[in-house]
């Protein structure tokens, strides 16, 4: 049983200031720092935020679905600006999985705009099905939010220098 869920969100900033965020390890360092209620910890096991890149995420007791996972950067487009990850290790795999692929996409959407656009693509076997219900879109929607607050809070620290 294949599945998707998207969410979308405008930034008040050009896509470049949001791919500088998105399309590198800044994300995951900012996840870690200002979602303690999402993520107890985020952590490099491997790379240097290149394809190939792994990640360890613990998530804080109480958040829904697995405990954690290993994700690992399976695509990054600096062109198009689209960043693939895939759990290789733990979490959803351990459900009954056999995909679970989170896509970030940065669209320019004016001079001073953008859209980031979060996706989760997931297929499940069969006899596992019922397990589709664990996957929300709402932890992307909230990293989503919390990039835009703060790459408005940088905008607004430069504009008053």
């Amino acid at each position: 049983m294949f599945g998707q869920l998207e969410h979308e969100l405008e930034l008040h900033v050009p896509a470049i200031e949001a791919w500088d965020l998105f399309g590198t390890l800044r994300i995951g360092k900012l996840v870690a720092q200002e979602l303690p209620e999402l993520f107890q910890k985020v952590e490099l096991t491997e790379g240097d935020g290149g394809v190939g890149t792994v990640l360890k995420l613990t998530f804080a007791p109480g958040v829904p679905g697995p405990a954690g996972y290993k994700e690992k950067f399976t695509k990054i487009d600096n062109e198009k600006r689209i960043k693939e990850t895939e759990v290789v290790e733990g979490g959803y795999l351990e459900l009954g999985f056999t995909l679970f692929r989170v896509r970030f996409e940065v669209i320019e959407k004016g001079e001073e705009s953008s859209i980031i656009k979060s996706t989760i693509e997931y297929e499940v076997k069969e006899e596992n099905a019922a397990n589709a219900s664990l996957v929300s879109i709402q932890p992307v929607a909230t990293i989503a939010e919390l990039a835009k607050n703060y790459l408005n809070n940088n905008k607004a620290a430069k504009e008053a220098k």
